[in-house]
């Protein structure tokens, strides 16, 4: 019969598994369609399992697409008590979502979800857990408490893990209960399961991350534990470990000794030498801290790419140098990712970049532009590939610059800019190949695209001003490409750099030439090219009065003072006439050409539309009013200018830890970044950091309930145990059968051995008595069983005489 009944429920069960795939099916392949709201209720209110879990699906259907649901608490929250577990999970989802809106009707389910604390299923019990910590309900923050110290002491540690991610919900709910959480949180940080000890770290990172006085004793464990952590919590206990060792091991460092040899061998053959100290500095690792770091090499070979990079992120603050080359490889490994995880490993890459450059030469290859590349991931590239120029070798930086002047003919404009500043940059950061750069930047001035043109000529104004002795023939090359050149900012960087050397070879210089062709066009000019033609004036007419003055001798001054004192009516020539001497006016010379150059160009910029032009050319026309005195005019526009240097676009982005939202997503030049940011602490001062003996203490082992039922694996392991411990020889295999620990002899082993072959004689005639004594007793048990038997029928037919009569 019993085969029978587990045959039908099998069949009943497979039944309703039949039914629940086609109506999912059935539900996949139509339009969703929205029951009235009497159907839905009936479905909550029946008898049947299937029945109410298809309402509690359309309801919760109903709740996903935002359509009003509350309408169904009291009919949802009644199936809380049911057995059913996909049912209660349901009706948890619900409660959960609305348990705000109709806190009264909510409170009623919280004594059937405290049962369920005990149920015998773990993820009933978890389930429960979860729900009651997430009923955001104030008044049972008490209750969410007590169900915490329940699943402390659970058996299972899934139920544990829930009581740890239930400790921040708890704490929103109400703050006072502090003190209790962290005397619970503390607990789950020394569980001896890894996947409940990554989230009680969660919980600590929640609600009281300065409390480090509470790792002290963990610290080891959870190092020891964080490889077989989830990567969710590898994230967060890597984060808690990068603040811990800041604020708990010193930053120390010493000098390297090297050993110099003297040339001499000591008595025993041995070199003598003495050592010397250079000037390199290294780090020493505080033991503890060198656990981590040893502890979290694995993690280099995660398949998530987030756990890569926050191990990155301890050894580049935390580590040394050779910590930090083993984080690379991995690192540059994601770049074969999808293009939104290249985006963000690149913008690391480039933050570890700045700072080691050289540990990323041999990953140049990994750094070339592809067809396929978006905008965001070209960029960073181009970055990484100025970063490592000027520490590759020759044939990495002829195949960077090739793929560079590749770039800077394309068709796409912003691609073209990109490349033509990397260009400029690696020109800066090497010497060596400025001189190629430059050849590379001059090709593309004769383009037909303005905006390359007028990139390309930034930069060459860049490299001329490095060295502006060496480059007159650029500039003057330059300046033939004046009657070709259409953009307005091209024609404004020639006619400056023009201007920059109108000072050297004197008379033979070519910008009074190159102003006097430009003031015939200067009105069909931009304002940009206006301004700078303004500007070469000034500084051609300047040069020309410095000339003037070395060469024009110096005339002493006239020191004659007329003296009036003799003369009568008190100096007043009117009142006393005398012989006036005929006056000869001197004849005017002619104008300089440059003089005549200056005179036009502010006649020019005196009618000009532009407001800064006219005030421009106001100053420049104040400065030199004085032909004599040029010493203002020479300081202000001759002053040599400094040389410029373009930083790389991120070096603004340095101060960002690596692997933060702010690092990506940040503004250039916001040192705050996002809000909620919150930059690493500084290293303990040594001789302030916690003392070293309180990561000695040994934790102890976590003890659960006392009452609980022993498993048998536990009660197999205990019997096993006592027997191996008995007092009798035979069963301890000779351990412990002579008294005061004297080894056996002979003698003893042949006696154990003819005292148990005594022993097994006597057993086997005792069975034999047995044996007999068991078959007489057997022989007086028939013979009564057949006397009761007699009686039995006897019984029987009085009793059918009795019913013939009650017939009657």
């Amino acid at each position: 019969m019993e085969s029978i009944s587990r045959i039908s429920s099998l069949l009943e069960s497979a039944r309703e598994l039949t039914l629940d795939a086609a109506s999912s099916a059935r539900s996949s392949r139509t339009s969703p369609k929205t029951l009235p709201a009497a159907q839905i209720k009936k479905l909550l209110d029946s008898r049947s399992d299937r029945e109410v879990l298809d309402g509690l699906r359309k309801v919760i259907s109903l709740m996903y697409r935002s359509q009003p649901c509350l309408t169904y608490f009291s009919s949802v929250v009644k199936n809380v008590a049911s057995p059913n577990i996909e049912i209660k999970k349901l009706v948890y989802i619900y409660l959960l979502s609305h348990a705000e809106q109709e806190p009264d009707l909510a409170l009623l389910s919280i004594n059937t979800i405290q049962k369920s604390l005990s149920d015998g299923n773990p993820q009933v019990r978890a389930l429960a857990l979860k729900t009651m910590s997430g009923i955001r309900v104030p008044v049972i923050s008490q209750i969410v408490s007590l169900a915490i110290k329940k699943g402390l002491n659970d058996m299972s540690p899934y139920v544990r893990k829930a009581a740890a991610l239930a400790i921040p919900k708890c704490y929103r709910l109400d703050p006072n209960t502090l003190p209790q959480l962290l005397d619970y949180l503390s607990a789950l940080l020394g569980d001896k399961q890894y996947y409940v000890a990554g989230a009680a770290v969660k919980a600590f990172m929640d609600i009281c991350p300065e409390r480090l006085d509470l790792i002290h004793k963990h610290y080891r464990g959870l190092v020891r534990k964080i490889v077989d952590m989830d990567e969710w919590s590898q994230l967060v206990t890597l984060r808690l470990m990068t603040i811990y060792s800041r604020k708990c091991f010193p930053r120390r460092t010493k000098r390297v000794t090297k050993f110099k040899n003297n040339g001499t061998d000591d008595f025993y053959g041995e070199e003598k030498g003495e050592e010397e100290e250079t000037g390199e500095v290294v780090q020493v690792l505080d033991p503890d801290l060198a656990l981590l770091l040893n502890s979290i090499k694995p993690l280099l070979q995660s398949r998530n790419s987030a756990v890569v990079v926050a191990v990155t992120r301890c050894y580049v603050n935390l580590g040394t140098p050779e910590y930090i080359s083993l984080s690379i490889g991995p690192l540059v490994a994601l770049l074969r990712g999808p293009t939104d995880i290249q985006h963000i490993a690149l913008y690391n890459i480039v933050s570890v970049c700045l700072t080691t450059p050289q540990a990323f030469v041999k990953y140049a290859s990994h750094f070339l532009v592809h067809s396929t590349d978006p905008r965001q991931v070209w960029e960073l590239k181009l970055e990484l590939l100025t970063l490592i120029f000027p520490h590759s070798d020759s044939s990495i930086k002829s195949l960077i610059l090739n793929e560079l002047e590749h770039f800077s003919r394309g068709s796409d404009e912003e691609l073209v800019r990109q490349a033509v500043r990397a260009i400029g940059r690696c020109a800066q950061s090497d010497t060596r190949t400025s001189a190629r750069c430059l050849r590379l930047l001059l090709k593309q001035i004769t383009s037909l695209d303005g905006n390359l043109v007028a990139e390309s000529l930034t930069v060459i104004r860049h490299l001329i001003q490095q060295d502006p002795t060496s480059h007159t023939g650029t500039v003057i090359r330059l300046a033939k490409n004046l009657d070709t050149a259409t953009n307005t900012q091209a024609r404004a960087t020639i006619i400056w750099l023009v201007g920059e050397f109108a000072g050297t070879d004197g008379e033979n210089n070519i910008a009074p030439d190159v102003l006097r062709i430009l003031a015939k066009g200067f009105a069909e000019e931009a304002e940009p090219a206006k301004l700078q033609i303004v500007l070469l004036a000034a500084k051609v007419y300047l040069h020309h009065l410095n000339r003037s003055d070395q060469s024009a001798p110096i005339k002493p001054a006239d020191s004659h003072v007329p003296d009036y004192s003799q003369q009568e009516n008190e100096g007043f020539s009117e009142n006393n006439p005398q012989p006036q001497s005929p006056y000869h006016k001197p004849e005017p010379e002619p104008d300089h050409p440059i003089v005549a150059l200056w005179n036009y160009i502010l006649l020019l910029a005196r009618y000009d539309t532009s407001y800064d032009l006219r005030d421009r050319t106001r100053l420049y026309k104040a400065l030199l009013a004085i032909p004599s005195s040029t010493e203002l005019a020479t300081l202000m526009l001759l002053a040599p200018k400094p040389i410029p240097h373009t930083p790389s676009p991120s070096e603004s982005r340095t101060s960002f830890t690596l692997g933060s939202a702010s690092l990506v997503v940040g503004e250039d030049g916001d040192r705050s970044g996002l809000q909620g940011y919150d930059e690493l602490p500084d290293w303990v001062a040594v001789g302030k950091e916690p003392d070293p003996s309180l990561r000695n203490i040994e934790v102890p082992k976590s003890e659960y309930d006392s009452g609980r039922v022993v498993p048998a694996g536990e009660r197999l392991d205990s019997a096993i145990r006592d027997t191996m411990f008995s007092s009798s020889p035979s069963n301890a295999n000779g351990f412990g059968a002579t008294s005061g620990g004297k080894a056996k002899t002979l003698d003893d082993w042949l006696a154990e051995e003819e005292a148990e072959e005594k022993a097994a004689a006597e057993e086997s005639s005792d069975e034999e008595e047995e044996s007999e004594d068991e078959d007489d007793e057997e022989d007086e048990d028939d013979d009564e069983e057949s006397e009761e038997d007699e009686d039995e029928s006897e019984e029987e037919s009085e009793d059918d005489k009795e019913d013939d009569r009650l017939v009657k």
